[in-house]
């Protein structure tokens, strides 16, 4: 049936010498290749072997090549009894459609809303062990206990990052991807679970964009939200660390973070609600981080405001940062961004533009920026992955409003263009951020 299904030509050059090593290096006379061909597919184990092993991966894109027809042979046969065949059948199906079929999708109304698409990377271990290999599923709801850890004690952190579509449309562009696997790791520390290595995590990334890569938006029209999550998976009732964890990766397409897109934002300082304290969390990327401030955005946005700002949590009056992005002030040519001691976020984006922003000849500060200093500056950014790099059009605290330099001759915008172009590709990236999946 197997070898049926397909072209001879690539069984002969890619799918059979594949088999074959897999069958010889499982080592048991019980295991046929249709069986093989079967777990590469479904993403199980056999024997010990792992479904991410480079030979599975192989023979998972040579699939993606075969003609629609196969389709229509598989359909057509009556022997499709046993579960292997079926799983067979759908992974065809899901291979083939995810390759050739057109996002459907209108990518000028793209925003930043959750957009399903085909398949998510999953990766389990136990506590006491280290992650070792995951497979990709199709897109949809993953069951857990009522008792797991994620769910009774937040125990779980996520990350945020992008692919754009390359200019000559050969292939896709990571930003960075090393710093966010770094970034989880330092955060899987803080809270007590095991993490995936730096190559464990740009391996699930670049599977997840190759699974999903028909629905990453033209150059210019936005780019693949790729978002890893690390969770408590396992039960608990007690406070500890859940016995068993779960790394997760999905997509999905989008646009700009704020509805105002490229134009200038409002935001508001906060006096009563704070983001972070001293000796907290606030320095790592941990889902508790982000539901408290909920209520403090919800409140601004009934106002009119895009977002808020939150103040130090003991003298409530050096800036830490908005509700999901990191703060820079502009005055006279010097960058100044608050200094991260343990209550505000590391950010990628942030340390990409203290870089850049050096290399054009700014001085940059990292240090207590007050908000005598914000209600002096210049100009007023956010950064961050989400947002890029997002102009400030006014700030209002204790009910005066404060306004700052916007436009195409400003600092901030210098230094959006310059990043940018990095990502996507449209300058030589001499510092190497770029990762680039072919």
């Amino acid at each position: 049936l197997v070898f049926g299904c397909f072209p001879s030509g690539l069984f002969q050059k890619k799918l059979f010498p594949s088999l074959r090593r897999l069958k010889e290096g499982i080592g048991t006379n019980k295991t046929s290749l249709s069986s093989c061909f079967s777990w590469i597919l479904n993403g199980s184990r056999l024997g010990g072997v792992v479904s991410d092993s480079e030979e599975a991966m192989s023979v998972r894109r040579a699939l993606v090549p075969a003609s629609s027809s196969v389709l229509y042979r598989l359909a057509g046969r009556r022997s499709f009894a046993s579960r292997s065949a079926s799983s067979l059948q759908q992974a065809c199906l899901d291979t083939i459609r995810s390759d050739e079929d057109d996002a459907d999708i209108n990518w000028d109304d793209l925003g930043f809303g959750l957009v399903p698409t085909d398949y998510m990377y999953v990766m389990r271990c136990a506590r006491d062990e280290k992650f070792s290999s995951g497979v990709l599923n199709r897109y949809g709801n993953i069951e857990l206990s009522p008792s797991s850890g994620v769910l009774n004690y937040g125990q779980g952190l996520f990350e945020g990052l992008k692919a754009y579509r390359k200019v000559d449309d050969g292939g896709f562009l990571l930003f960075r991807p090393e710093e966010n696997a770094r970034r989880m790791q330092m955060g899987a520390e803080r809270m007590c679970m095991p993490s995936p290595s730096v190559e464990q995590f740009i391996h699930a990334i670049k599977e997840t964009i190759f699974a999903n890569k028909r629905w990453v938006p033209p150059q210019g029209k936005g780019s693949l939200y790729i978002r890893p999550l690390l969770i408590g998976s396992g039960p608990v009732l007690g406070l500890a660390p859940a016995p068993d964890y779960m790394f997760l990766v999905y997509a999905a397409p989008v646009g700009t973070y704020f509805k105002e897109g490229l134009a200038p934002i409002n935001l508001v300082i906060d006096n009563n609600t704070h983001r972070a304290t001293p000796g907290g969390t606030g320095g790592v990327k941990t889902i508790t981080n982000y539901a408290p401030v909920l209520k403090a955005q919800t409140r601004a946005k009934a106002k009119g405001f895009t977002d808020v700002i939150y103040l130090d949590s003991i003298k409530k009056k050096y800036l830490e940062e908005a509700s999901s992005c990191n703060l820079f002030i502009v005055k006279n040519d010097v960058i100044s961004t608050p200094v991260t001691m343990g209550t505000i976020l590391p950010g990628i984006t942030r340390k990409s533009i203290i870089e850049i922003a050096r290399d054009y000849g700014y001085k940059v500060e990292e240090q207590l920026v007050s908000v005598e200093d914000l209600m002096d500056a210049d100009e007023v950014f956010c950064t961050g992955t989400a947002v890029v790099v997002a102009p400030v059009g006014s700030i209002t605290y204790q009910g005066q409003r404060f306004e700052y330099k916007t436009g195409d001759a400003t600092v901030t915008r210098k230094l959006y263009d310059i990043l940018t172009a990095i990502q996507m590709g449209r300058v030589e990236d001499e510092k190497r951020w770029t990762l680039e999946i072919d």
